[in-house]
């Protein structure tokens, strides 16, 4: 009954908040409701996954937002995850110099606010690196410039979109498999093939036009090949340099948590240290790190947002810039909430389902 009574009251009181909010906003004359959304946006965004210009909708050019802090934070969180690996197995090295060499780059990394990193990489990008003409590069087909970085890209006759959402739902499709595989036995191999098989079948219906793109310097810029903006470089450095400290030092935590005794029944029976580590050390300390690793990759993924500082186009972004063109505060904050409670809830739903993978059954 007091459970009734409190859902109750939380529902009576969030009635009153949103007629009190829209009797204020009639009173002042302000524009109200998700409307606008469908309207056309008189503004360009720096770059896209998907088409858009000028006269678009609203409502696309906050997918567009999203789309970008997807991709920033899925890359941020892969190279975060392997450069803490590396780290973290650099201070349990038992060569001192690497290991102290480790510790200052966490002691460094972790307690210099990640704003101030943001803006130092953005700035070193943009103020310290060449202009484009006078380009780095370090291997061939890869130019590195106060422009941003290029790189060679492969062209697929535009079906390139295609492959990549059949890719998707391949991955999804595995890890659907995945999940029963407790439930039903599934060759490890079937799982694979499923995971590519849509992406070859929906690359081979379109033609299988497969070439390599680089990147040539024509005019004022290079064409060609795949552009990284600097403000989505110096995003994904300060990101990924960041967040690496702290999943570093949860990585080594894990690792020191397994029992000695499990490395040297190892060493017992043979098994090199490298094996030792991939085999055994590791596959257990995973019931340890994976908790706090998904704090961290919350983190990365909120931490995203100030990336406003540097001009990169993701969510934030473009509600600041909705809200100065239509002043409906109150919508484009919700959608930004709503934005990154969907993301930390699949997040932490994803790493719950791997956590419970890994932990151990009793029997």
């Amino acid at each position: 009954m007091a459970q009734v009574l409190f859902v109750v009251t939380i529902l009576v009181l969030g009635y009153a908040l949103v007629q009190i909010t829209q009797g204020n906003l009639d009173r002042l004359s302000v524009k109200s409701g998700y409307g606008f959304l469908a309207e056309k946006a008189p503004f360009e965004l720096g770059e896209s996954l998907i088409p858009f210009s000028a006269g678009d909708t609203y409502l696309r050019a906050f997918v567009v937002g999203i789309l970008n802090t997807l991709k920033v934070a899925a890359l941020g969180i892969v190279l975060s995850t392997v450069l803490g690996l590396l780290i973290a197995l650099g201070q349990l090295s038992p060569s001192v110099v690497v290991a102290r060499v480790c510790r200052f780059y966490i002691e460094t990394a972790r307690n210099v606010p990640l704003l101030m990193q943001l803006i130092f990489w953005y700035a070193l990008i943009t103020a310290s690196l060449p202009r484009v003409k006078q380009a780095l590069s370090p291997m061939p087909g890869v130019y590195l410039s106060n422009r941003g970085l290029n790189l060679p890209s492969l062209d697929m006759g535009g079906a390139g979109g295609a492959v990549a959402l059949a890719l998707l739902a391949g991955m999804i499709a595995a890890i659907v498999l995945l999940m029963l595989r407790r439930r039903i036995a599934i060759s490890p191999w079937f799982i694979g093939a499923v995971s590519i098989l849509p992406a070859l079948l929906t690359w081979a219906a379109s033609g299988a036009v497969l070439s390599a793109q680089m990147p040539e310097l024509k005019g004022f810029n290079f064409r060609g090949g795949m552009a990284v903006s600097p403000e989505f470089l110096a995003l994904l450095l300060g990101l990924t340099i960041y967040t690496a400290a702290f999943n570093a030092e949860v990585i080594r935590a894990g690792v020191l948590g397994v029992p000695k005794g499990q490395r040297e029944a190892a060493t017992a029976l043979g098994l090199k240290p490298a094996t030792t580590m991939r085999l055994v050390i590791i596959p257990q300390a995973l019931r340890i790190i994976i908790p706090p690793m998904g704090n961290n990759y919350l983190n990365l993924t909120k931490e995203s947002s100030l990336a406003v500082a540097i001009g990169y186009p993701e969510v934030v972004r473009v509600a600041n810039i909705t809200l100065a063109e239509t002043s409906q505060s109150i919508e484009c904050i919700s959608i930004i909430m709503l934005v990154f409670l969907t993301i930390s809830l699949t997040t932490s739903a994803l790493l719950n389902w791997f956590n419970a993978r890994a932990a151990l059954v009793s029997r």
